[in-house]
């Protein structure tokens, strides 16, 4: 799926859901409960749920991408001691169906590199100095391809982030409006104490939406960054062993 699709199914579905759920099921809900008071957080609950939809569906997509895209069908650790040593045996042709085999982010980049020096390492009009640095260049461009696949959705959880707690704040802050604005019709001396419910349960719910929204966005942004780290870290770690494989072969 395209990553505009996704992003735009993502926003439909979630603001339809969040309205499903609000102007019906919280609506119907009994007075006093949790729910209703929910619902008492006014529109804005729509909002935040939607915000809170997407972040759960960025997060599910960067699981499956990670874990199970990225990551490749074996481990990586096993797979790059099979890589080399079918290089160490000149296995070329063995060292890149293993590569096609286990895919993967790490995978993908050593084939580009390996499938590179193969094409040029027979060809006697190449400089040994130049066919290492076709191989690099290749391996490089392959990693820079593969870079906005591990970092995708991540930028969108950064503004959910940010996104949730400022529309949690302008909750918080209609609510309250709401509420003194209940404390300055007074009729007989008497405030009336449903519509300052009223506005105080708007901005506890819309203040604790935001929160929640926000928390989870920033926690699972660090989280994925840091895998998205340590992914390129194990890449650059086993390009620059094959590299250094390669240069050794060449007699450098």
């Amino acid at each position: 799926m395209k990553q505009s699709l996704f992003i735009t199914l993502s926003v439909i579905i979630s603001f339809a859901i969040g309205y499903v759920v609000w102007g019906v099921i919280l609506a119907a809900q009994p007075s006093g409960t949790i729910a209703h008071s929910v619902h008492q957080g006014g529109p804005l609950v729509v909002v935040l749920m939607a915000i809170l939809l997407m972040l759960i569906a960025f997060v599910v997509e960067r699981f499956i991408s990670l874990y199970r895209v990225a990551k490749g069908k074996s481990s990586v650790q096993v797979f790059f001691k099979k890589v080399i040593t079918m290089l160490h045996s000149d296995d070329f042709d063995g060292a890149l169906a293993a590569c096609d085999k286990q895919r993967g982010t790490t995978a993908n980049v050593l084939r580009a590199g390996i499938e590179r020096y193969r094409q040029l390492k027979d060809d006697a009009s190449i400089d040994t100095e130049k066919r290492l640095s076709l191989t690099q260049a290749a391996i490089e461009e392959a990693n820079a391809l593969e870079g906005p696949l591990l970092e995708r959705n991540l930028i969108a959880m950064s503004t959910i982030a940010s996104i949730a707690t400022m529309v949690g704040l302008l909750g918080t802050t209609i609510g309250m409006i709401r509420a003194f604005a209940a404390t300055g019709n007074v009729e007989g001396g008497v405030i009336d104490a449903q519509s300052l419910a009223t506005g105080i349960s708007e901005a506890l719910v819309n203040t604790a939406g935001g929160l929640v929204s926000g928390i989870l966005g920033i926690f699972f942004y660090n989280f994925f960054v840091n895998k998205v780290d340590a992914f390129n870290y194990t890449t650059d770690e086993a390009t620059f062993e094959v590299l250094q494989l390669l240069k050794e072969k060449e007699g450098k």
